[in-house]
């Protein structure tokens, strides 16, 4: 007999699971959801009030509920039973992220660094946080400057705010900021080489894929307390969180790893170890095949 279900990714109210309640019923399958989302103020406001009541019946409906985030974790517990939900730790796969110091000459050569630090940040320049985030980094990157560290700051990333970011490090830290534009998510792993320190607040970040790729190559991380980032980066293990828009608190933890070596490179080491240990995504993503198949197995017993 063949073993089957339905796996709906990501249900929230602006893009509910329409289809998958039904068609899962009328074909006797195991329905399941990957990253669902419930949101009650969703239902305070008219133009998204449809959507919220839409995404509550598809996660009512759920044999199971899977996220890999712990604030949703939180917030789906108050609809969806204990044992029909689970969290699943966000992962990565280390392999691809891994230091390599051919890269690290290579690349500061390009980049016409030949002494320095290099503090690295990336993210897409589109209006919000993303620039926003990144305008924290050249601001502080210039403060430290002024106080005689010896850094540069290389930026990988594209968007509509490119040229307000130009003029900002411009500004704050002239003749100091590398821009590289896109670089391939396959080529990542060359630009987290090169650098000592990764930069990047997150503000109201999700998830924090960067933070996790940056760590897996050997890069303490210092970055705002907020979102989904506490869920991926270890305080005061992997590098510093600190208060969200403490300009003070994060320009201090900042120069404490660039002006402290061995701290760097403890919490560097410390940082690869951590990804591989609670964030490999094969590892994670483990826990999830398992309870499929088990609701696969529930649903053929034979």
């Amino acid at each position: 007999m063949d073993a089957n279900l339905w796996l709906t990714y990501h249900s929230y109210y602006k893009a509910p699971d329409l289809l998958g309640p039904d068609c899962s019923r009328s074909l006797s399958l195991p329905y399941t959801i990957f990253q669902g989302i419930y949101s009650t103020k969703r239902r305070k406001r008219w133009q998204t009030w449809a959507g919220f009541v839409l995404n509550r019946r598809a996660l009512l409906a759920a044999d199971h509920v899977f996220t890999n985030r712990k604030e949703d974790f939180v917030n789906l517990g108050r609809i969806v039973p204990e044992e029909s939900l689970t969290y699943v730790m966000p992962g990565i796969l280390p392999e691809e992220f891994i230091f390599d110091s051919r890269f690290r000459t290579q690349l500061r050569q390009e980049w016409d660094i030949t002494e320095g630090l290099v503090v690295l940040s990336a993210a897409m320049f589109r209006p919000g946080v993303k620039s926003k985030g990144l305008s924290w980094v050249i601001r502080s990157c210039g403060e430290l400057f002024r106080q005689n560290v010896p850094l540069y700051l290389v930026i990988a990333g594209e968007g509509k705010e490119e040229r307000h970011l130009r003029q900002l490090a411009d500004s704050y830290l002239p003749g100091r900021v590398r821009f590289l534009g896109k670089v391939a998510r396959e080529e990542m792993y060359r630009f987290y080489s090169a650098g000592d320190l990764f930069v990047f607040p997150g503000i109201r970040e999700s998830l924090g894929m960067v933070f996790l790729e940056a760590q897996s190559c050997g890069l303490p991380v210092v970055a705002f307390a907020d979102g989904g980032v506490p869920e991926v980066v270890a305080d005061g293990v992997c590098g510093y969180l600190v208060r969200p828009f403490d300009a003070k608190e994060f320009n201090e933890a900042i120069a404490r790893l660039l002006t402290d070596r061995d701290l760097r490179k403890r919490m560097g080491e410390a940082a690869s170890g951590y990804v591989r240990s609670r964030h490999d995504l094969k590892k994670n993503y483990h826990i999830v095949e398992d309870t499929l198949l088990g609701l696969v197995d529930r649903q053929n017993p034979f």
